[in-house]
C-alpha cells in the first residue's frame, strides 16, 4: 500500500508536498520521495525512511517549482531496496515522472512487451516503472511538440487497454502539467481538491481526502474509476472518462485498516463505517454468546479503536484502553522475517496491568492476518493478569492473498487459510474468537454509498474483481512473498548496499 499526492499551484509546492506526505504517512513508512518541476527543470529527492527522515532543509530548498508529485511506500512483493523508491522518471517524451499506488497483475507480460516492441528498458523490479513506461510510450505515439489534453487522455486510454490490476496514479509532465488517473475498477483511491488564489486556481490530487483538508484545499470529489485528470501549466483542469467499461469496485480493506478515520472514500466516511463495523460485530456476539461474561472491551491500537468503542456501547460493556502504543515502530505484518516480527510486537505495545487484572477481557482488532501479533497480544493480556481473554475481529477471516497492492503474506502463511474459527482461536490462544461476517462488513461500509454496487473482497472470499488472476499467478506471488523469499531478498539488498558504499 502506498500514498500519492500531486499539486499544480501558483507558488512553490515543496512544503505542501512534504506536509501532504506526512498526512499520508500511515499508508507507507518504508520510503518517501518528492519530484518537482521549475520551468523545464526536474528536481528529485527520494530515499528509504519516514518523510521526516528523508527530507532535510538542504533537500527542501532544492525542490523548486510550482508543480510536483510525491509518494510514500511500504515494500511490495519482497522489495526493500531504496532503488525502488518513487517517483520514477523517464526523459522521453518531454520528461515524465510518475508515482503509483496499487499492483499490476500482468507486469511480467508488460515488461516483455516494453522491451521487445516499445524498445524500453526497465531498471528495477517495480511495476510502477513499468506503468510509467507504458504511459510514456502511449503519449509519445500521439504527441508532437505540444502536450494537449486529448493527447494525455489518449495515453491514459492506452494504459487502460494494456494494464491489468489496480493503479491510482499521479504523474508530472515537465513544464506541461500534472496528470492523475485511476484503474477502471477504482480499486485504489484517488481524490481531487481545489483552492482559489489571487493568481488563479490551484489543484491537489491525493490518495485520501484528509490530505486535501489539511493542506487547506476544498474537497471536490473522488476521481471516477477509469477517469483521467490533467491540470495544464496554466492551471486549467481537464477531465475525461478514459475506460471503455468502468465499474466502481473499491478495495474494502481500505476501510478496515489502511485509511485514516477522518477520510472520505468514494462517498463513504471511514469513521462512520468503522463505527458500524463495531455495532454489527456486537450484534453477532449477542447472537452467538448471549450469556457472555465480558467485563471490559479493549482495543488493540490504533485502527480498531473506533470499532471497539461502538462495540462496547452496543454490548453495554465498559470500554477501556489496555495497551499503550509506541508510535515509532512500523506495522508488523510487512516485516521481512518471522523472528523480527515477533520481536517488534513487544516493542510496539505495552499493557496496563490494572485494566487486565482478574478480568474477562474482549480484545478488538481490525483484522487478523498472520495471527503472530494476535498471539503475542493475547499472551501479554494473560501475563498482565487477565482471567479470560476473548478476541474479536472487525473483519472476516483473511484467507487469500491480496494482488492489488497490499503486500500480505503468501496464502500458506495466513492464519485464516485452511482453518476454521475454533482452530484459529487455539493457535492464537484465545478462549473464544469471533469474526465479522462478510455481509455485515459490506453493509457497514456501503450503508451510505449506494453508488458502490460491489467491493473487492478478495482477501476474504478469493474473488478477484479484475477477473484475470490465475492459479499460476497466485503461485508466483506465493514464491515472492513467503518468509524464505523475503529473507533472501533482504540479504541480496544488503550485499548491494555494501557494494555500493564500499
Amino acid at each position: 500500500m502506498c500514498g500519492i499526492i500531486g499539486i499544480a499551484a501558483k507558488s512553490p509546492v515543496n512544503q505542501a508536498l512534504y506536509d501532504g506526505l506526512t498526512v499520508l504517512q500511515h499508508r507507507g513508512q518504508d520510503a518517501a520521495g518528492i519530484m518537482t518541476c521549475d520551468d523545464d527543470r526536474i528536481y528529485l529527492r527520494k530515499s528509504n525512511g519516514l518523510v521526516r527522515d528523508v527530507f532535510h532543509t538542504r533537500h527542501m530548498i532544492r525542490l523548486l517549482g510550482n508543480m510536483g508529485i510525491g509518494h510514500v511506500r511500504y515494500p511490495t512483493a519482497g522489495c526493500f531496496s531504496s532503488a525502488e523508491a518513487q517517483p520514477f522518471y523517464v526523459n522521453s517524451p518531454f520528461g515524465i515522472a510518475l508515482a503509483h499506488n496499487g499492483n499490476l497483475t500482468n507486469a511480467e507480460e508488460l515488461k516483455r512487451d516494453l522491451f521487445r516492441e516499445d524498445r524500453r528498458h526497465i531498471n528495477t523490479d517495480s511495476d510502477s516503472e513499468i506503468l510509467l513506461n507504458i504511459f510514456a510510450h502511449e503519449l509519445q505515439i500521439v504527441s508532437n511538440m505540444e502536450v494537449k489534453p486529448a493527447d494525455v487522455f489518449s495515453a491514459i486510454r492506452g494504459v487502460h487497454r494494456r494494464c491489468r490490476g489496480a493503479y491510482a496514479v499521479v504523474s508530472m509532465i515537465a513544464g506541461r502539467g500534472i496528470v492523475g488517473f485511476r484503474d477502471p475498477q477504482g480499486i485504489r483511491p484517488l481524490v481531487i481538491g481545489k483552492r482559489e488564489t489571487t493568481d488563479g486556481m490551484e489543484y491537489v490530487l491525493a490518495s485520501e481526502s484528509v490530505a486535501v483538508d489539511v493542506l487547506g484545499y476544498e474537497f471536490m470529489r473522488d476521481i471516477a474509476p477509469g477517469e483521467g485528470v490533467f491540470i495544464d501549466a496554466d492551471g486549467v483542469l481537464h477531465t475525461q472518462q478514459c475506460a471503455e467499461k468502468p465499474e466502481l469496485t473499491p478495495c474494502i480493506f481500505e476501510h478496515v485498516y489502511f485509511a485514516r478515520p477522518d477520510s472520505i472514500m468514494d462517498g463513504v466516511f471511514v469513521y462512520k463505517a468503522r463505527m458500524r463495523m463495531g455495532k454489527y460485530l456486537a450484534q453477532k456476539i449477542m447472537r452467538v454468546y448471549p450469556q457472555h461474561d465480558i467485563d471490559v472491551v479493549l482495543p488493540i491500537p490504533d485502527t480498531s479503536r473506533t470499532s471497539a468503542l461502538a462495540l462496547s456501547y452496543e454490548l453495554g460493556v465498559k470500554y477501556s484502553e489496555g495497551f499503550i502504543k509506541n508510535r515509532y515502530i512500523g506495522r508488523t505484518f510487512i516485516m521481512p522475517g518471522q523472528k523480527e516480527r515477533k520481536k517488534s510486537v513487544r516493542q510496539k505495545l505495552n499493557a496496563i496491568e490494572s485494566e487486565f487484572m482478574g478480568k474477562n477481557v474482549l480484545l478488538v482488532d481490525d483484522s487478523i492476518v498472520r495471527g503472530t501479533t494476535s498471539k503475542q497480544i493475547i499472551q501479554m493480556a494473560r501475563d498482565s493478569g487477565a482471567n479470560k481473554v476473548y478476541f474479536a475481529s472487525a473483519a472476516p477471516p483473511v484467507r487469500f492473498p491480496n494482488v492489488y497492492g497490499i503486500d500480505m503474506p503468501s496464502a500458506s502463511e495466513l492464519i485464516g487459510h485452511g482453518r476454521d474459527e475454533r482452530q484459529i482461536a487455539d493457535v492464537i490462544g484465545a478462549d473464544w474468537l469471533i469474526y465479522q461476517d462478510l455481509e455485515d462488513l459490506i453493509k457497514a461500509v456501503n450503508l451510505k454509498a449506494p453508488n458502490i454496487k460491489r467491493f473487492d473482497t478478495s482477501v476474504f472470499d478469493g474473488t478477484y474483481v479484475t477477473g484475470d488472476v490465475s492459479r499460476e499467478y497466485l503461485d508466483h506471488l506465493d514464491r515472492q512473498r513467503n518468509d524464505t523469499a523475503r529473507a533472501e531478498k533482504v540479504k541480496d539488498n544488503e550485499v548491494v548496499e555494501l557494494h555500493n558504499t564500499a
